[in-house]
C-alpha cells in the first residue's frame, strides 16, 4: 500500500505512455485511421503523458487537480463513442459526419474490446490511481 501510494504518479504515467504508444501504434503500424471521437481522446490523453511524467519525476501531488479533468472528460467521451459502437440506439447519433464513421470497430477482441474500450480503461485507470491513492 505505502508502495503504491509512493508511486502513484509513476504508474499513472505509465498508464498514460501505453495509451499514448497503443494508440500511435493502431494508427501509425496498423494505419487504422482516427474517427473524430478518436481525436478527442488521443487530445485529452497525450497531454497525460507529458504532465503525469513531469509530476512523477518532482513528486508533485498537486497536479491531480490539473489531470483528473483531463481523464473524467475523457472517460465520458470514450464511454460515449464505446456506446455508440456496441449500443445500437446510439448508432444514430452522427458525430462523425464526414471521414471514418465512429461507429466502425477496427478491433472487436472477444466481442467487446475495441479501441474506445481500451481508451475508456486508460482514462478510468488514470482517474482511479489519482483519486484512491492521495498522497497525505
Amino acid at each position: 500500500m505505502a508502495f503504491m501510494q509512493r508511486n502513484v504518479l509513476y504508474f499513472a504515467w505509465l498508464v498514460a505512455v501505453i495509451a499514448t504508444l497503443g494508440s500511435l501504434y493502431f494508427s501509425e503500424i496498423k494505419g487504422f485511421i482516427p474517427c473524430s471521437l478518436c481525436w478527442y481522446q488521443r487530445i485529452l490523453m497525450y497531454p497525460l503523458s507529458i504532465i503525469l511524467g513531469i509530476a512523477a519525476f518532482y513528486d508533485e501531488h498537486a497536479i491531480r487537480k490539473y489531470v483528473l479533468p483531463l481523464s473524467v472528460l475523457g472517460m465520458l467521451v470514450s464511454a460515449f463513442h464505446y456506446m455508440e459502437q456496441k449500443v445500437p440506439g446510439f448508432a444514430s447519433i452522427k458525430l462523425c459526419s464526414q471521414g471514418v464513421p465512429c461507429s466502425g470497430m477496427y478491433i472487436n477482441w472477444l466481442g467487446f474490446i475495441t479501441i474506445p474500450f481500451l481508451a475508456f480503461t486508460g482514462f478510468t485507470l488514470i482517474t482511479l490511481l489519482l483519486l484512491v491513492f492521495r498522497k497525505r
